[in-house]
């Protein structure tokens, strides 16, 4: 699920916050840090655990209404093409989504089930719902298609869904995206004879001791790192560099200086990016003059090692 820039940012945004707290205890950040990193696991559940509570709300309201009193035709014999959809039977009946909501204790929509029924509501009045429900064929991939768009441009985008989120817990602010990708991979990626399988927070092991590495490697040479580059800015004071600025410059000095895995060029891009989103406007021409002359720099005096094919 992770990628190595959302990895960047989770990074990113930890330093920044220890340093608004002035706080030294690397032990104590370094474990907020995994633990935020962890929770973006308990996001992607959260969000795909509101399709199956979505089906069996419509499940309970179809039966409750066939039992009203005076039940119209059309409520004792509704269309149910919703509720037997496939793919929500398929990720209801997961033993892997079941499992993972047991042990990590999800059960947000049992005390919060009125999200639920906003969510159910929004998909009912949509047109694709509409569409979906008239027409009289029914496969697979006809099912499989529903629920994409319907996950895709009703629920993804659904502001009362993300409000819910946001509130639940702050850090979910910028993995929200990053886990409703996931998640239309997740659906994209599933066949008719197939079973629902979650996926892993870390694509490998590698990429799980980078969130460490380069947070401590980051964070235990601040002071090398900035002299790295304090000198190249002639025109600007040190204390009128954005602080932002400043903690992207480590972290892309460090990942060139010290993850010889890592290409030149994917580093500075990657830091270029998050000048982009995280930084002010100009941010992303400043760091990138920098970055650029520090590499020719680094390049002159043999300090960049990098090993395997086209890591230069």
């Amino acid at each position: 699920m992770l990628n190595r820039r959302h990895i960047r940012i989770k990074v990113m945004q930890s330093i920044y916050a220890m340093h608004q707290k002035n706080s030294d205890d690397i032990e104590k950040e370094e474990k907020f840090l995994m633990h935020s990193i962890d929770s973006i696991f308990d996001l992607y559940l959260t969000i795909l655990s509101a399709l199956v509570e979505i089906q069996k709300k419509e499940i309970e309201f179809l039966d409750a209404s066939s039992k009203k009193h005076l039940a119209t035709p059309q409520e004792k014999n509704p269309n149910k093409k919703f509720i037997q959809n496939a793919v929500l039977n398929t990720i209801a009946n997961s033993t892997s989504l079941n499992q993972a909501l047991e042990k990590r204790k999800i059960n947000n929509w049992i005390n919060d089930d009125s999200y639920i029924l906003i969510l159910l509501a929004s998909i009912k009045n949509s047109e694709i719902y509409e569409r979906y429900m008239l027409d009289k064929k029914s496969s697979f991939d006809d099912d499989k298609k529903f629920i994409l768009d319907i996950f895709e441009k009703v629920l993804a985008p659904n502001e009362k869904l993300y409000e819910y989120l946001e509130d639940h817990k702050l850090t979910w602010i910028d993995d929200i995206p990053v886990v409703n990708t996931q998640i239309l991979k997740d659906l994209k990626n599933l066949s008719k004879d197939s079973s629902f399988e979650i996926c892993k927070l870390y694509k490998d092991i590698e990429d799980k001791e980078f969130v460490s590495l380069l947070f401590r490697k980051t964070v235990l040479n601040e002071v090398e790192l900035a002299k790295e580059y304090i000198d190249k800015t002639p025109n600007w004071d040190a204390d009128r560099i954005a602080e932002m600025d400043t903690i992207i410059l480590k972290m892309a000095i460090c990942e060139l200086l010290k993850f010889p895995s890592i290409p030149v060029k994917v580093t500075i891009n990657e830091y270029l990016e998050l000048a982009k989103e995280y930084s002010t406007p100009k941010s992303s021409i400043f760091i990138n003059g920098i970055l650029d002359n520090l590499v020719k720099e680094f390049n002159t005096e043999n300090k960049i090692k990098k090993t395997g094919r086209g890591l230069l």
